[in-house]
């Protein structure tokens, strides 16, 4: 199976964001997560993990080589498998630590193949240092229409996948996939790793996992689903329709690690001694190569329970630039080996940050005596470093011998306060006598704790909220009016700001009602008199037509619902009914201190008339037929009466006018006696009366 990978994050199905993939989710099992990937071993020569292990203590290692049958590497990703596996010339492009497959048959005759797979690889597809990632990888495929949905139980958990019109279902889940990043993968579905069931024979070779080549049942589910259990599911509900597939054989591939490998953290020199500190499995005998030269030959290093090795070795002169050092496992077969550039050690004395000079000082020495260098400020020398507003939290020593040492820092000096805050003052505009003229301070800044406005300039008057964001006051004269703010807080006061105002006499204001208006009954009408000028307050009132609720009569743009056309009653007749289409004309009268001023608007229905009128009316079964077409299209009910006008009997009840506008009645009875004619009404303001019946058998 060619990979395709997709990196994402811990818990979410990779593929579902690509084209033509099943839709998926990740169901919880019903039991929790008995065990996982929990640990990344020492990185070999290749750039990879030596190992994975379990919560189960158990390690897998890499299967690389093409002269192990049961832990093979795929010989077409090898580029000459004809010789030795070697990086980075001739090394696969994949491989696996744990390669665990299931094919199934469905009910329907589908092939189904799921793999279960603990997989490296390079981030580019080519061999190339540094490119090296390990991911955990979910894969499942098989036929199925578009549509049909199936819940999938195998040993890393539950998928609810939908298929689609072009690949069926076609998941590929895949967690880890960024180069170097190692431990990601220990956040996959893949883990514990699964080997082949001990109770059931045979057994699994020693040394292995299980025999690739031999289906077998397995141990090591997390949820103890050691099977693979295929559903149909209702699409909409997500009941269980049927199972349709099922196994507990599995193709299992991963060779247990019996080498542990080594990582050096660390090779200093100092004091005329070599310090190296080096990881792996507890219990190894991990060395450092002899270099006569520098003084020291080969020698192991201390280790305790932990995992952790230490060794201090002499040195008898200066350690060049560009030293390297060689230290091996000589447990493992082959022997593992690492080389790690041997650095001085930083040691900082002191870091100090005057906050009120703004001045850092940093001083540190080398083991080596090699120039230093602060990161982000510059060399080293006897001088402070200056003008540092914003220094970081840590600060950084770096050598040109390569060391290097981190220590936070911490500053003196005063404490910092807010800065005064300031004042901005607007005013309404215009200003009229007699009139309140509000003043506002919102637009101020800072941290604000007493506002202060006071008249600086114009005929006095009484300010009202002097202390507050906002004040006002109402102008008895008019003139040049001046006022200054002041803020204060805890940063201190701010520079007054001003604001002047030029008052004017009173005005008539003028009433602008807004333009005549043409609506359909039954739907909301707004008014518009902000055109309105001069205007301390409106008032609306309706003047004439049928009767509305005003929402808003005080303000400058109040609403109504033009109400709809009432019908006559059945079975009728209605002496009394009168069909009202007249339009509501209503008032806005406006005032302000120099007095009021009225003005009216005016609100129309919309015309209606009807088209390609039939009105008949057969003898032989008292039956009514009357059909037509309204110019308004507005899902208003239309209803017929006897009679030249609307207050006979009613014929039916209301009928609805289509989308087209077209309407039908065809109703029995009641008989017209010596009546010709009929009238028409609607909900919308409709009406045509007096119009003649035709009269047949």
């Amino acid at each position: 199976m060619r990979r395709t990978v997709v990196a994402v994050l811990a818990g979410v199905i990779g593929a579902a964001a690509l084209a033509g993939v099943a839709s998926a989710v990740v169901i919880a099992p019903a039991s929790p997560r008995a065990g996982k990937l929990v640990q990344v071993g020492p990185i070999a020569e290749h750039g990879f993990p030596a190992w994975f292990r379990d919560s189960n203590d158990v390690r897998l290692e890499a299967c690389t080589s093409l002269d192990d049958p049961l832990c093979p590497a795929l010989a077409d990703e090898v580029p000459n498998p004809e010789q030795p596996v070697s990086f980075p010339d001739n090394f696969p492009g994949e491989f696996f630590y744990q390669l665990t497959d299931a094919t199934l048959n469905l009910t329907s005759g589908a092939k189904v193949v799921i793999g279960m797979n603990l997989e490296g690889a390079f981030a580019n597809d080519e061999v190339v240092d540094g490119d090296q990632m390990v991911f955990g990888r979910i894969r499942i495929r098989f036929d199925a229409p578009a549509g049909e949905r199936y819940r999938i139980t195998h040993p890393y958990g539950v998928d609810d996948l939908v298929a689609t019109d072009k690949k069926g279902v076609n998941l590929t889940d895949d967690v880890g996939a960024v180069a170097g990043a190692f431990g990601q993968v220990l956040n996959s579905r893949i883990g514990p790793f699964l080997k082949w069931d001990p109770a059931v024979a045979p057994a699994a070779p020693a040394g292995y996992a299980g025999d690739p080549g031999v289906t077998h049942k397995i141990v090591g589910s997390p949820y103890n689903t050691n099977f693979i259990r295929i559903e149909r599911l209702d699409p909409v509900t997500g009941a269980v329709l049927s199972q349709v597939g099922f196994t507990d054989l599995f193709s299992v591939q991963g060779r247990y690690a019996t080498n542990a490998g080594v990582d050096v953290d660390q090779a200093t020199y100092a004091d005329s001694a070599l310090e190296v500190f080096a990881t792996s499995e507890p219990g190894q005998s991990i060395e450092v190569t002899g270099i006569p030269a520098l003084g020291f030959r080969t020698t192991r290093l201390r280790g305790g329970s932990n995992g952790r090795y230490y060794g201090r070795f002499p040195l008898t002169g200066p350690v060049p630039p560009g030293t390297k050092i060689e230290v091996v496992n000589a447990s493992d077969r082959p022997v593992a080996k690492k080389i790690r550039a041997v650095t001085d050690v930083v040691r900082i004395s002191k870091i100090e940050y005057d906050a009120d000079a703004a001045r850092l000082s940093v001083e540190a020495t080398s083991s080596g005596g090699s120039a230093l260098t602060v990161t982000g400020f510059g060399p080293l020398t006897n001088s402070p470093f200056t003008s540092v507003l914003a220094p970081p939290p840590t600060i950084t020593v770096t050598s040109a011998g390569g060391g290097s040492a981190t220590s936070a820092l911490s500053g003196t000096g005063g404490t910092f306060q807010p800065a005064a805050p300031v004042a901005a003052a607007i005013a309404d505009s215009p200003a009229i006598i007699g009139q309140t003229v509000r003043l506002s301070g919102g637009g101020s800044a800072g941290e604000i704790d007493t506002y202060a406005w006071m008249q600086t300039a114009g005929p006095a008057v009484t300010l009202s909220g002097g202390s507050s964001a906002t004040a006002s006051f109402v102008p008895t004269q008019p003139g040049t009016y001046t006022f200054a703010l002041a803020v204060a807080g805890p940063g201190g006061e701010s520079t007054p700001a001003s604001v002047t105002i030029t008052v004017v006499a009173a005005a008539l204001p003028k009433s602008v009602p807004g333009a005549e208006q043409t609506v359909v009954r039954g739907r909301a009408v707004t008014l518009d008199g902000s055109g309105s000028t001069g205007v301390e307050t409106y008032s609306w009132r309706q003047v004439s037509g049928p009767a509305v609720t005003l929402t808003g009569a005080t303000t400058a743009k109040p609403s109504f619902t033009f109400p709809a056309q009432a019908l006559p009653a059945a079975p009728g007749p209605n002496a009394t009914f009168v069909a009202d289409n007249s339009p509501v004309v209503l008032e806005l009268t406006v005032r302000n201190p120099a007095g009021t001023d009225v003005a009216t608007t005016t609100v129309r229905p919309a015309a209606e008339q009807f088209t390609g009128l039939a009105v008949r009316y057969r003898t032989g079964n008292n039956e009514w037929r009357i059909s037509g077409t309204s110019t308004l299209i507005t899902g208003q009910r239309v209803i017929a009466v006897l009679g030249a006008n609307l207050t006979g009997r009613v014929i039916g009840t209301p009928v609805a006018v289509d989308a087209a506008g077209a309407f039908s009645i065809r109703v029995t009875g009641p008989a017209p006696g010596p009546v010709t004619q009929i009238s028409l009404v609607t909900t919308s303001g409709g009406t045509q009366l007096a119009i003649p019946v035709q009269v047949t058998n």
